[in-house]
């Protein structure tokens, strides 16, 4: 939980009364009450993120207050596992009252735990696959791939992941059966679906897994002698440091994978996500430099042929959607409610998981700005949305909102909704 702050109270303090603004004027501006702000300013509250950010673009502060409210600790390594693909076993269970696990068993483990221990079963043969039959078995995996994205977009991680890491590992047992060009395709394809099997993870609030996953995308892509997946993983590292309000470890994650001789696609996804930690940080300047990068880059993405796209494929404009997102970090919530108005428009509504992840923020920022109607009003058909796909990325985005409406505990929309934005900030359970 936030500490209180006389540093961060005094800071605020000096930096109202040098812009001449009353704390009765600086209240109207972020939307938090005049005694709250007092409060704060004598080091008797703790001050939100939230409110920093606030305060920081109230006052042009250019990140100055952002920088004294502490990024809160978390137990997640930087660095994934480093085993080779080769060093582990996979084990999944499936329990017959639905219930699964899956959890990768070092091969010491497995030969000192005996066989009798441990069912497991291969492809029965040590031939070679058909060139015919690689070649199947890579057009229905790509097509399956494909389905598997989209119903991630409406059902909830738990669903798809037995079927994705049973996929990931039937790819990469195949590769040793084929010919070289085939499995090099094999391998590419497998990485594609443990980087979504990764991403996945990470929204059932699993950081450590999430990064295993990744690494594993990683291994599989390296021995099919794609090197450029690595940049991408570095993205997705970003990913969860973002979560973590760790401003820093993402700028830097990011900007190492704008390694000129990575794929545009890569390094352009790479400057959104820069844009983003800049964001987190106050830095409006070097956000909207880092999102002109990004624009120029995925302006040249080249075709990737029949393989999956790498990143989003359900975001129309994903610069337009990255900047409401940025704006709103930037403590500039209107102008976030508008350009995620804009965006939001754009999405197929089949695209549930995209709806709930941006529609969540855009009432976040209309919260922000004291729009409280209009915060419920577009929250309230979402919750369904939410507890059907069962996100801990965008239940960090529904606590929010939820602490924000809870000031307004007295409006109508607010007491309606307050029941189940209580539930659903819980969802998921790791």
């Amino acid at each position: 939980m936030p500490q209180p702050s006389s540093e961060f109270g005094e800071e605020l303090r000096k930096r109202r009364l040098g812009a001449g603004l009353s704390l009765t004027a600086l209240s109207a501006v972020v939307h938090y009450s005049k005694a709250q702000l007092s409060k704060v300013e004598r080091g008797i509250k703790a001050p939100s993120r939230d409110l920093a950010r606030l305060c920081d673009a109230a006052l042009h502060a250019s990140g100055a207050l952002i920088g004294l409210v502490a990024t809160p600790a978390t137990g997640t390594s930087k660095e994934a596992t480093r085993h080779g693909i080769n060093e582990e076993e996979w084990v999944m269970r499936l329990s017959p009252g639905g219930s699964s696990w899956f959890q990768p068993v070092g091969r010491r483990e497995v030969v000192s735990a005996g066989a009798a221990s441990l069912v497991s079963w291969g492809t029965g043969s040590q031939g070679r696959v058909s060139t015919t039959g690689g070649a199947g078995m890579l057009d229905a995996s790509r097509s399956l791939f494909t389905h598997y994205r989209r119903l991630g977009q409406s059902v909830e991680p738990g669903f798809l992941l037995p079927g994705l890491i049973a996929q990931t590992h039937t790819l990469r047992e195949l590769s040793a059966h084929v010919d070289s060009r085939t499995r090099q395709e094999l391998l590419a394809l497998g990485s594609r679906y443990a980087e979504y099997v990764g991403w996945l993870v990470q929204e059932t609030g699993d950081e450590q897994a999430a990064l295993w996953w990744t690494q594993r995308a990683v291994d599989l892509a390296a021995a099919g002698g794609d090197r450029a997946l690595a940049g991408y993983a570095l993205v997705r590292r970003a990913l969860v440091t973002l979560y973590q309000d760790d401003a820093e470890q993402t700028v830097a994650l990011a900007r190492q994978a704008q390694n000129g001789t990575l794929p545009p696609r890569i390094r352009g996804l790479a400057a959104q996500r820069e844009a983003q930690g800049h964001a987190l940080a106050g830095d409006f300047d070097a956000c909207l430099r880092a999102l002109d990068r990004a624009r120029t880059l995925l302006a040249l993405q080249e075709s990737e042929g029949d393989a999956p796209v790498i990143g989003s494929m359900h975001l129309p404009d994903s610069i337009g959607m990255i900047t409401g997102w940025c704006l709103f970090d930037l403590g500039q919530p209107r102008q976030a409610a508008e350009e995620l108005d804009r965006q939001l428009a754009l999405v197929s509504p089949d695209a549930m998981r995209t709806q709930v992840r941006y529609g969540v923020r855009r009432a976040l920022a209309y919260a922000s700005h004291g729009e409280i109607d209009q915060a419920c009003t577009l929250a309230e058909p979402l919750l369904d949305g939410l507890a059907a796909v069962r996100s801990a990325t965008v239940t960090i985005d529904l606590r929010r909102l939820a602490r924000v409406l809870a000031r307004h505990s007295g409006h109508a929309l607010v007491r309606q909704l307050e029941p189940r934005l209580a539930v659903l900030s819980r969802l998921p359970v790791p």
